[in-house]
């Protein structure tokens, strides 16, 4: 709460109450409601880094996508490194069934997002253009995880994945970009208003890379969910859009996600996320036997 009270100072805040917001896995972030019941939001991220791309990419994304406003920006000191200062969107994050007519539109503004095209300033930002090598990035995004997986899993089952993975990477198609890609497109992160998308949020892992990769988690949470949803999502994102052959590479990346969710779970702490490291681990434990057999 120090930390929180330095950047309230730093704001010049007059703040009636404060909530802490869940789900954020990457930074400290706080609704506040000021005393003329304004509300804002304050997101502290945990790097420097992830605060400039936050920052760089709300500025870029502002007339293209219904993102937070930025109302002020701090660098930080030694002690915090920095925060954003945030227009609350009218929309929660997306927690129950979604249905045809809310996937539909999460298309439509998920193919605006990839509709956006880098432009020479974008090359030379902070953003990370790993297009160009997009193999390369998807391999050492991978096995940046596979120490902390290897502690975790059986030993076999361990083998089994970085064999198909080193198999598979091979046969995918040429990338699908360079696009902006969120990376961390899931409901979460989605904002809805009366079953629309009111805002898209938490832009802390965007680069330009291959769009192929920002379908995953939309596909583990939604249309492996909810019946009827892949299709209307398809329809709604080439209505801006083209849509790659999905069933061509969704196996593939749902596998690495599992993998890599697995890896993530034993950073964060398996006892906090025993529920999600089963879920990833069965998962992972079907999807090999089933490809195997």
């Amino acid at each position: 709460m120090d930390m929180l009270q330095q950047v309230i100072d730093k704001f010049k805040l007059n703040v009636l109450m404060i909530e802490d917001v869940p789900q954020s896995f990457s930074s400290s972030v706080y609704k506040i409601q000021l005393n003329d019941y304004r509300i804002v939001y304050i997101k502290i991220p945990y790097s420097k880094a992830k605060l400039e791309l936050e920052f760089t990419v709300l500025k870029r994304f502002h007339y293209e996508l219904p993102v937070p406003e930025i109302l002020d920006y701090w660098e930080g000191n030694e002690n915090v490194t920095g925060a954003l200062l945030l227009s609350a969107i009218k929309g929660v994050p997306i927690r129950e069934q979604v249905g045809t007519n809310l996937a539909y539109d999460i298309g439509v503004h998920h193919a605006i997002l990839h509709s956006i095209v880098p432009n020479e300033q974008d090359y030379k930002s902070v953003v990370s253009n790993v297009y160009g090598q997009w193999s390369e990035f998807i391999r050492s995004h991978f096995y940046s995880f596979a120490e902390d997986v290897k502690e975790v899993i059986d030993p076999r089952l361990y083998e089994q994945s970085l064999k198909h993975f080193d198999r598979q990477l091979n046969l995918l198609p040429s990338p699908d970009g360079p696009s902006f890609i969120h990376m961390d497109f899931r409901p979460g992160n989605i904002l809805v208003h009366e079953n629309q998308v009111a805002g898209i949020i938490d832009f802390e892992s965007v680069r330009i890379g291959a769009t192929e990769m920002d379908f995953t988690k939309i596909n583990r949470d939604i249309f492996m969910r909810y019946p009827g949803t892949r299709d209307s999502y398809q329809k709604g994102y080439e209505s801006i859009r083209p849509l790659i052959d999905l069933q061509e590479v969704l196996p593939f990346y749902r596998f690495i996600d599992a993998f890599n969710s697995i890896g993530w779970c034993k950073r964060r702490g398996i006892e906090k996320h025993q529920t999600f490291l089963q879920e990833n681990l069965a998962y992972l434990n079907r999807f090999l036997r089933i490809w195997d057999s």
